[in-house]
């Protein structure tokens, strides 16, 4: 799974890209909130929780961005009022907790069963999936039916024990990252239509030039939440051109070996078939252009430590 000890400040990330997240999250609410952001009655309880995490952790955390007041919070970037007192809430709990941070959030709930389900989420900007496929599933489910490489043989039962002993006092981080050939973040449009059934990277454009080839990563956050027990994922997207990515020491090495590295099932679940030939080809030759000047491969591993 890859999971990391968080330390509590680092639950929430923003950076200066936040301002484009934030006008690409309220554009696509306004487009699609209704399949994008959703809560299920009994997890009600739980979003609002959420809520009053946030509107108690960013104050503390970014106070030159948020402001608590009695009712809320307000975002001082923005000019965002946000009540969470008022009932009915004026929009979706997880919708509007979508508008305070530049993550995707998901929360999933234990059920009778002992399965944990995914009863409630914001996902705006998850580029290959959509939340509408996935809610009210249980955890396998949404990775089985994701085709998630190895998931029953390696991952299903440790993932369900971890979830099962998760504290609210020691939340983890893990990241994965992917390669994209267009330069959408909210939904790449290059493995089909975000209202098409039948979407996967078979759709895509093989070989495109390297300038349409972006690296995408997910940083996930999981904590639990104290009152409700939901256990909440901030995912957080880190979305550059590879053009951008290489021109840090030791990257073109260290991605071409990772692609190369993928077994038949990861490359299929990545589409690496549409892009490696261009890909490799880019990469191989930054890191020689890298070597060349005088780059110390003996000091790698001091130098680019995991995942930085």
């Amino acid at each position: 799974m890859g999971l990391r000890t968080m330390q509590w400040d680092d639950w929430i990330e923003l950076d200066n890209q936040f301002p484009k997240f934030h006008a690409d999250k309220a554009a696509r609410i306004l487009e699609r909130g209704h399949k994008c952001c959703k809560t299920a009655p009994e997890a009600y309880d739980g979003a609002v929780e959420l809520l009053e995490e946030f509107c108690d952790y960013l104050p503390q955390r970014y106070p030159s961005l948020y402001r608590k007041t009695e009712r809320g919070m307000e975002n001082l970037a923005t000019g965002e009022s946000f009540d969470i007192v008022e009932r009915p809430l004026k929009e979706d709990p997880m919708q509007m907790a979508a508008r305070m941070v530049q993550d995707d959030l998901a929360i999933m709930f234990e059920k009778g069963d002992g399965q944990y389900y995914l009863l409630a989420g914001a996902v705006l900007l998850a580029g290959f999936w959509r939340l509408e496929d996935k809610f009210g599933m249980p955890l396998s489910e949404i990775h089985t039916s994701g085709d998630v490489p190895q998931f029953k043989e390696k991952l299903e039962k440790g993932m369900m024990n971890f979830f099962k002993r998760i504290k609210p006092d020691a939340p983890v981080l893990r990241n994965n990252y992917f390669i994209q050939v267009d330069d959408q973040l909210a939904w790449s449009h290059s493995i089909g239509s975000e209202d098409a059934e039948g979407i996967g990277w078979f759709t895509a454009e093989k070989n495109k030039a390297i300038e349409h080839h972006w690296f995408r990563s997910e940083r996930q956050s999981l904590r639990r939440l104290p009152r409700s027990g939901g256990v909440v994922f901030t995912i957080r997207t880190y979305f550059h051109p590879i053009t951008d990515v290489c021109n840090e020491p030791y990257v073109p090495g260290r991605l071409a070996s990772a692609v190369r590295s993928w077994g038949d099932d990861v490359s299929i679940y990545k589409g690496k078939e549409r892009y490696q030939d261009v890909l490799l080809e880019y990469l191989d030759k930054r890191h020689e252009e890298q070597v060349a000047a005088g780059l110390d491969l003996e000091r790698e591993e001091e130098v680019r430590a995991y995942p930085y």
